[in-house]
Order: C-alpha cells, then sequence, then structure tokens
C-alpha cells in the first residue's frame, strides 16, 4: 500500500498496522488454542491465510487507494475476517485495524458505510457467541470506529494544509525567483538607456563639435597648405568616430525600438496593452522627422509608464497616446478617462500615475519621467481631477540640424 504522505512517516504508520493486525491475529489465534477450544484449529488456519492474503496485497504495487485491485483485496479481507468471526469472538478486535483499511482504500463514501458495516458486523459477533453483553459489548467497535474516522479525517486535514504550504512556499520561492529577474533585467535596460544618455550627451557631442570646428579650420586654410591633409584627415578621424559612437547608442537602444520606429513601437504598446477592460488607440500627429535615441528612449519609456499607470490605478475603460511632431519639437500625450486624482492634493506615490506602480522600483514613476524630460531639455506636465480622468503630456525640444537630427 501506498501512502502520499512523507516517507518516514508513512513508514511508521505502515510498521504500525501491520503489527496490529498481525499481532490481533496471533492473540485470536493463540486464545483459541489455550482456551481448548474445539474450533481452534481453524481459527490458526483462517488467522493464517488472512494475514497472508494481508501481508500479499500490503506488498502488491496495484494495490492502491481508489483502484479495483484494492476494493477486491479489501473484500477478501473482510470475507476471511466475517469466518474468523464465526470460529472466534476474539476476531472482532481485527475490526480496528480494518476501519483504517477501509478509509483509507475505499472512496469516502464507501468507506464510512463499509465501516459502519464492519462495526455492526463485531458487535452481531459478540451477541452470536452468547458472550455476556455489557455497555462495552456496543461502547467499544463503535468507538473504535469512531477514532479511525477522527483519526484519519484530522491527518487529511493536516496533510491538505501541509501541501497548501508547500504549494505556497513554492510559490514564493517562484515568484523571487521571478521579481529578481525582472529587477535584473529592469537594472540592465536603466543602465543600458544611462549610457547610451551618456555616450549621446557627451562623447557624440564632442566628436560632433570637433568635426565642426575641424570643418571651419578646412575652410580657412589654402588648399596647398601644410596643414590642410593634417586638418581633412583628424575631420574624417572625427567623422568615424562620431558614427561609432552612435552606433553604440543605436546597440544600447531598448528592444522594443530594435526593429523598427518610435510609432512602431507605440503602436505595438497600445496592442499588446487593449483588453476586453480597457481599449488603447495611438495616432501620429504631424510629419514625423527621425529622433535621436535617447529622445525615443524618454518617449517610449514616458509612454510605457503612463500607460502601465492606467492599467494598474486609473480604472480606466478607454485611453488614447498621441505622438505630435511640430516644427521646434516633439510631445507625447498619453489621456485615459479613468478615476482621475488631485495632483496638488495627493502625493505622487499615491496618484495613478504612482512612481512604484509601474515596475515596484520606482523606475516608470513621476520623478522619473520628469528626470528624463529635463534631462533633455524638455517638461512634462500632468493633469487630472477626481473624476476627470488624467493627462500626461511630455514635450521636447528637437535637437538643431535639418529634419531635426544631430548637427554632423
Amino acid at each position: 500500500m501506498e501512502t502520499r504522505v512523507h516517507p518516514p512517516v508513512a513508514a511508521a504508520l505502515r510498521l504500525c498496522l501491520h503489527a496490529l493486525l498481525l499481532g490481533l491475529l496471533a492473540l485470536a489465534a493463540v486464545k483459541a488454542v489455550s482456551d481448548g477450544d474445539s474450533r481452534s484449529a481453524g481459527v490458526v488456519v483462517v488467522s493464517c491465510v488472512l494475514a497472508a492474503v494481508y501481508a500479499a496485497g500490503a506488498l502488491a504495487p496495484v494495490v492502491q487507494p481508489g483502484t479495483r485491485a484494492g476494493a477486491c483485496w479489501l473484500a477478501v479481507l473482510g470475507a476471511l475476517w466475517l469466518v474468523l468471526l464465526v470460529l472466534s469472538p476474539d476476531g472482532l478486535w481485527v475490526a480496528f485495524p480494518l476501519y483504517f483499511l477501509q478509509l483509507h482504500l475505499l472512496p469516502m463514501r464507501w468507506g464510512l458505510p463499509a465501516v459502519v458495516v464492519t462495526a455492526a458486523a463485531a458487535i452481531t459477533s459478540f451477541l452470536v457467541h452468547g458472550q455476556a453483553v455489557t455497555p462495552g459489548t456496543f461502547i467499544g467497535p463503535v468507538l473504535g470506529a469512531a477514532v479511525a474516522v477522527a483519526t484519519v479525517f484530522g491527518y487529511d486535514a493536516l496533510f491538505r494544509e501541509s501541501e497548501r504550504r508547500r504549494e505556497l512556499i513554492e510559490e514564493l520561492v517562484s515568484t523571487r525567483a521571478d521579481l529578481a529577474a525582472a529587477e535584473r533585467t529592469a537594472g540592465t535596460l536603466a543602465e543600458r538607456e544611462r549610457l547610451a544618455r551618456e555616450i549621446h550627451d557627451t562623447l557624440a557631442q564632442g566628436l560632433s563639435s570637433i568635426q565642426l570646428l575641424l570643418r571651419a579650420a578646412e575652410r580657412t586654410l589654402e588648399p596647398d597648405a601644410p596643414a590642410a591633409p593634417l586638418v581633412h584627415q583628424a575631420r574624417e578621424a572625427a567623422q568615424d568616430n562620431l558614427a561609432e559612437a552612435r552606433r553604440f547608442v543605436r546597440a544600447l537602444t531598448p528592444p522594443d525600438l530594435e526593429h523598427g520606429s518610435l510609432a512602431a513601437a507605440l503602436e505595438r504598446l497600445s496592442a499588446r496593452t487593449t483588453d476586453s477592460a480597457l481599449t488603447v488607440q495611438f495616432a501620429v500627429s504631424g510629419t514625423p522627422v527621425e529622433l535621436p535615441t535617447p529622445y525615443e528612449v524618454a518617449l517610449l519609456r514616458t509612454a510605457q509608464s503612463a500607460l502601465a499607470n492606467t492599467v494598474q490605478h486609473a480604472g480606466a475603460r478607454r485611453a488614447e497616446i498621441t505622438l505630435s511632431f511640430m516644427d521646434t519639437s516633439v510631445s507625447l500625450d498619453v489621456v485615459d478617462d479613468g478615476h482621475g486624482f488631485s495632483p496638488g492634493l495627493r502625493p505622487a506615490a499615491s496618484d495613478n500615475t504612482s512612481p512604484d506602480s509601474a515596475t515596484g522600483t520606482g523606475g516608470f514613476g513621476l520623478p522619473a519621467m520628469r528626470s528624463r524630460a529635463r534631462s533633455l531639455g524638455g517638461t512634462l506636465s500632468v493633469e487630472s481631477a477626481p473624476g476627470q480622468g488624467t493627462a500626461v503630456a511630455l514635450t521636447l525640444p528637437l535637437p538643431v540640424g535639418p529634419h531635426g537630427q544631430d548637427s554632423p
């Protein structure tokens, strides 16, 4: 027989059950012989056969709870036990381990009736053999059945509680692992963005300025001046290094921007967020121009942050993302029809664009949005009122240069 509990406990319970049943069979046989009962030979034979059948079933792997083999084995044990009851009144004590076997192997809807029938058979056997009738005649088997039922029910309850705790621990461990992985991913992405911003704002801008200065110097020199070739070579080297720096910036671009434009990334973000509870629409206004990577990152992250807070906190049914290209600036507007809040009365950590709402680390909160806007010379505004929804707007000035690109 197999049990669902842990191996040490299961082994101890099996040994106790084996010892109890075999001990009671031995007691019935020994008592019949010692009393000089005329049926002692039959009692010994039936006890030995019952012990052999029990041992065979206990060792058979097919005897499992809820299986046909287990029910058949239990039926054979019950039939042999009834024969033992007919031969000796001492066989009634074997009913106690039989209670546990019935409750263990049979479904509860069959196990309980089997226990009742077994207790009734034990009491009837005692009366048929003409033993002295006392309150213990009825209380003993009934009390044994009650103890068996209570033990099995209590143990099942403890087992289920143990399983629930084990599953909860596994879920907590899995959640902690997922959280750690998400934190590592968020940290990696944040560091990539920081490096891209630093390279763009320092190295790339410095190389761009050097290139402009060398180009101006090259124009002031005579074509046959000795320094002209050196200035030309220096300008080409600065141009090559500027292109390399921009390749570094592109390599550090967030994955959403790797396979398409900012508009395409925002379109995918809207599609991913739309579900049965929230409809998200995206639109582009004006003539799109190519933007530096830090600009695209800031606009995308702001949209992700505002939209994530709309999903988690605003209770909105509709949201709109609008990317607008103007003559000297680019802006992103995220508007929802949620319950809104009072920006002047509630701290940012508690509104529907709370710093911690999207990532759990503050990466997409209002402070982070404003920090991104300030680092690029832009502005972030949040407009909301209770019951009036929320509007988040990020405006960035277009970088100097033709078509909104960095100056070469």
